[in-house]
């Protein structure tokens, strides 16, 4: 069996690995970032997922290369910086196998930035708001927390708009000079009544207002990938509809916790927040190997 690992502006490695045997090789990943396991298809070898401590992460085929497997590996911005045990779990000839694999996880030496807003935004103290706050919080983990059995994406993943970024995913985050936690998406400079495009083949599983993250569209791409378009001030979308990549999902605005209007984009992978962009050159550029349609 031959195991590659890859990491955007990274480096790539090439190992051979006997599947009846289990073999420990270490490599890095920054936190916050998204790691790619790709495998090639064999008879008689069924593979199965990919195990992170609790987290279990299905093993799919490439769909432009059925010949070849593959399973996203996403690592928490707040993931300790110390070497992760991955396990893979395969079955050859009715017998469930096992690989294990070391990944170390680096710092991703993220910035800080500081922001002004509204007091009510930072720190809620009416009742009401914050049932409200927990209230969205739980719908959103119970949305991230499905897994699809099938994907919708077969094509690259494009950007929601052409445009400046104006701040990057990773950026610890001071508001009103209070440490509250970090950017959990890239920021593109947009006014008000931007049209917004979906990235991605999908199913839209949330269009609504939301306290935090405003006008708030999510799309589901398949096997526990999300797409997040926040601060919006239209939805051309409801709950349940299918989009096609490029198809216009709502209009930028400034709704939400924000000091202007812009779009916040954000990606999950198996419920953990990850850079997006780097997911979506990992996936264009080593899952499709540039593939452009």
């Amino acid at each position: 069996m031959r195991i590659v690992f890859l990491f955007f502006l990274a480096y790539v490695s090439l190992f051979a690995f006997n599947v009846s045997k289990v073999t420990y090789s270490s490599h890095q990943v920054a936190n916050g970032k998204t790691l790619l396991l790709q495998l090639e298809k064999q008879d008689g070898i069924t593979y199965k997922w990919v195990t992170l401590g609790k987290q279990k992460f299905i093993v799919s085929t490439n769909p432009l290369d059925l010949n070849e497997a593959y399973v996203f590996i996403p690592f928490s911005y707040y993931a300790k910086k110390e070497n992760k045990k991955l396990t893979l779990e395969y079955e050859e000839a009715g017998d469930v196998k096992h690989e294990e694999l070391l990944v170390k996880v680096v710092d991703g030496k993220y910035a800080k930035e500081q922001i002004e807003v509204a007091k009510e935004k930072v720190n809620p103290q009416k009742k009401e708001v914050k049932e409200r706050i927990a209230k969205e919080y739980k719908e959103a983990m119970d949305i991230y927390a499905y897994v699809s059995k099938n994907s919708y994406v077969s094509k690259p993943f494009i950007l929601p708009l052409n445009s400046a970024i104006t701040s990057d995913f990773g950026k610890a985050r001071v508001y009103n000079g209070s440490l509250k936690g970090y950017h959990s998406g890239t920021d593109f400079r947009a006014k008000t009544g931007t049209p917004i495009a979906a990235v991605n083949d999908g199913r839209v599983v949330l269009a609504k207002n939301r306290f935090y993250s405003g006008g708030s569209v999510v799309i589901d791409h398949g096997f526990g990938v999300y797409s997040c378009y926040f601060h919006l001030s239209d939805f051309d979308v409801k709950e349940g509809k299918m989009v096609k990549r490029g198809e216009r999902i709502g209009l930028s605005g400034a709704s939400g916790r924000v000091t202007g209007p812009h779009l916040h984009f954000a990606f999950r992978v198996g419920g953990v927040q990850v850079d997006p962009l780097q997911f979506i050159e990992l996936f264009n550029t080593k899952l499709l190997k540039g593939e452009r349609s």
